[in-house]
């Protein structure tokens, strides 16, 4: 050993010049790892199986952010005042007495009551159409808008309201509250699911990349005899799995984009299909949500051909 190591030491240039002739032997549209195959063929169907459900998850987080933010910016712009219905009590000018309070409030921009009609219309997609509420007690809403740069006083509001003893204010802070709680929810259980699809294809990765090892390993040998540096044959597997992955990539993440755009055109038309433009607005991810598709592509090349080096490093050590 001590006089290979001398040999090494004193010409350098032969080893080198080796590892040169070793690289060059291999033409450069081949490689170690045979770049069609029924094993790579398996591994692209997963990765891009992989990446489109890692799309759908990343576009539905990409989604709720986005219709989480629009409900909280709109509830928190308005707030109602309630009236109900009492006895010995005319609910029309309840109303009105309502309305001249709120408008008086600085930071209230307008005073809206709804008619009863309008009221009973906010029922309907509960009770249904075509009932009749006339005996019903059904309440009277009024909505404030509220300045963008004037904070009303709601406590002096409440005050001021308290001489209409079936009104009620409600600044919807509850809803906000519980609205940002479940988005948060949902976007940190659409990240675990991101997270977990992600580790199962560095997983498939890593048992692909073992395989093409093993399937090559007199070739990796026969590397290492002529002076191949292990970081030669790593550098081979990861530009292999490199191209894999992008590959891959842009064929899941491209369908799903295509899928998401294809919502987004046709939202107009879900928008008589329950209440889905009402939870997803619009049902577009816009220009952050495709730029986040393109950036998932990259990370799943990115992480095939990291996995890929380190599992063949890993490897040839234990094979020395």
């Amino acid at each position: 050993m001590a006089a290979q190591a001398e040999y090494y030491d004193e010409e350098p240039p032969a080893r080198a010049e080796a590892e040169t002739e070793a690289h060059d032997a291999m033409p450069r549209e081949a490689s170690i790892v045979p770049a069609d195959s029924i094993s790579g063929r398996a591994l692209l169907a997963v990765i891009a199986i992989m990446t489109f459900l890692a799309a759908l998850t990343l576009g539905a987080v990409v989604l709720v952010r986005s219709a989480s933010g629009d409900w909280q910016a709109a509830v928190a712009r308005e707030v109602t005042i309630q009236i109900r219905p009492a006895e010995q009590r005319n609910i029309e000018a309840d109303v009105r007495r309502a309305v001249a309070i709120a408008s008086d409030t600085p930071g209230i921009v307008l005073a809206r009551p709804y008619s009863r009609e309008e009221s009973a219309a906010l029922l309907e997609p509960w009770l249904g159409s075509g009932l009749d509420l006339g005996e019903l007690p059904v309440p009277r809403l009024i909505v404030l808008k509220l300045d963008a740069n004037v904070a009303p006083d709601f406590a002096k509001l409440r005050l001021q309201l308290a001489e209409i003893p079936s009104a009620t204010l409600d600044d919807h802070r509850g809803y906000i509250d519980r609205m940002r709680s479940i988005a948060r929810s949902a976007v940190a259980m659409g990240l675990g699911v991101l997270a977990l699809v992600l580790a199962a294809a560095m997983m498939s990765v890593m048992f692909a990349t073992r395989g093409a090892m093993a399937a090559n390993r007199q070739i990796i040998e026969v590397l290492h005899i002529i002076g191949a540096k292990d970081g030669f044959i790593a550098a081979e597997f990861q530009r292999h799995f490199l191209l894999l992955g992008l590959k891959g990539g842009a064929i899941g993440g491209g369908i799903a984009m295509v899928l998401f755009a294809l919502i987004g055109l046709t939202s107009d038309w879900f928008a008589g299909v329950g209440n889905a433009v009402a939870l997803f607005g619009n049902l577009s991810l816009g220009p952050q949500g495709y730029g986040a598709m393109l950036g998932l592509i990259v990370l799943v090349g990115a992480v095939t051909a990291g996995v890929s080096r380190f599992t063949v490093s890993r490897t040839l050590k234990e094979m020395e």
